[in-house]
């Protein structure tokens, strides 16, 4: 596989550069999947243009870019045509000198990455209202991989991005033992300095617990009231650590869908990993999938974030649910979109489902589809055929 994949987003980023109105764009996405290697490409495709490309780790550049001093700032920038500043919630104050930089020199064009959407988020949100584009780099994703290769050997190898994910690093190894290695220090090297250091969080033990009580469920309705006893911690602690972990784009959480009939269960939620190798890695469980007794809420993980990436990569915005009554009837996946609705049962073998008499007595107008080993191609690549 060669060193550069194309990028679903890698348009829309240039597009929003370089385009009117005028914002600072700012692509957020987890340590490692290739937020800097994305940024470099776009910027080494503006021909003529002058790019400053400024690294947050560098002191003097993050004394400058974090003093607030228009004329140390006008020193810096003056002249370029664009300025690249690389893991950007490193920088103090990011949000406020931001600000001055797009206020005062309004030919300047900015572009922004951060690994943490908690910290960046905070820093510059506020202070930024109005100026920005915000978009999202995920792991590669099925239609990118497929892109890179073929639909063939997309789906021949299955079973490795059930193991190990999509991450740019995992696939530039050759063998397991290599893949594994990486995903275990990627896991304790940056996510849980990441969420720990960000979040304000000195229970280090009690977050790897969470986790690791979290890869267990996923794909399955979590309460947190249970969690907490079984951590030792009170509900609204947990629901802070969860919070933080989605921010940080460990995990993913979804609700359940409701048209507010009174059987139906919506506050809930079920959580997902955003990458099945981190979620893997956390447990230390890397045996193949004949081997394992979670192969079942591996796919069904699998299927809604591929299906969350070709969603996001193509900005398109669809409510994504569960859906669940009170008497046991349930759906794993359902989304909204302008007032459509499609449901989804996922499985892991051949076999099909058929929707539940109390969904399409209460749904009449949706549609319900089985996605199993046979059809699975098209939902993560694109829209599925309604059947």
């Amino acid at each position: 596989m060669s060193s550069f994949i194309s990028r679903t987003i890698a348009p829309q980023i240039a597009a929003r550069l370089t385009g009117e109105p005028r914002k600072i764009v700012i692509l957020y996405g987890q340590r490692q999947v290739g937020k800097t290697t994305i940024a470099k490409h776009i910027l080494g495709q503006l021909g003529s243009k002058r790019v400053l490309q400024v690294n947050a780790d560098f002191n003097p550049h993050a004394e400058v870019f974090g003093s607030r001093d228009l004329e140390k700032l006008r020193l810096f920038v003056g002249g370029y045509d664009y300025l690249f500043i690389d893991e950007a919630q490193r920088i103090p104050d990011i949000g406020i000198n931001l600000k001055i930089l797009h206020d005062n020199f309004p030919l300047l064009r900015i572009l922004v990455t951060g690994s943490s959407s908690l910290d960046l988020a905070n820093r510059i949100h506020e202070p930024l209202t109005g100026r920005t584009w915000t978009l999202r780099l995920h792991p590669f994703s099925a239609e990118e991989l497929v892109g890179q290769t073929s639909a063939l050997d997309y789906h021949g190898r299955m079973e490795e991005w059930l193991l190990f994910g999509a991450y740019p690093g995992v696939l530039e190894l050759q063998n397991q033992a290599d893949k594994a290695t990486f995903l275990s220090e990627l896991t304790h090297a940056y996510l849980y300095k990441d969420v720990l250091e960000l979040g304000g969080i000195r229970q280090s033990g009690k977050l790897r617990d969470l986790l690791r009580l979290l890869a267990f469920q996923i794909g399955s309705e979590v309460s947190f009231n249970e969690l907490g006893r079984q951590l030792g911690l009170d509900t609204v602690t947990v629901q802070r650590y969860v919070d933080l972990l989605e921010k940080a784009f460990v995990i993913k959480t979804v609700g359940g869908f409701s048209r507010n009939l009174r059987k139906e269960i919506a506050k809930k939620q079920k959580i997902y990993f955003q990458d099945l190798g981190v979620r893997n890695a956390l447990i230390e469980r890397f045996a193949p999938l004949p081997m394992r007794d979670d192969a079942g809420v591996l796919w069904e993980n699998f299927l809604f974030m591929e299906r969350s990436k070709f969603l996001d990569n193509h900005q398109k915005r669809v409510g994504q649910f569960f859906w669940r009554l009170q008497t046991g009837a349930e759906i794993d996946y359902v989304e909204e979109y302008e007032g459509d609705i499609a449901a989804f049962e996922f499985k892991f073998g051949n076999k099909t489902a058929k929707a539940p008499p109390t969904w399409t007595e209460s749904y009449p107008n949706g549609s319900f589809q089985t996605i199993n080993k046979d059809n699975w191609m098209p939902f993560v690549l694109g829209e599925p055929q309604k059947t």
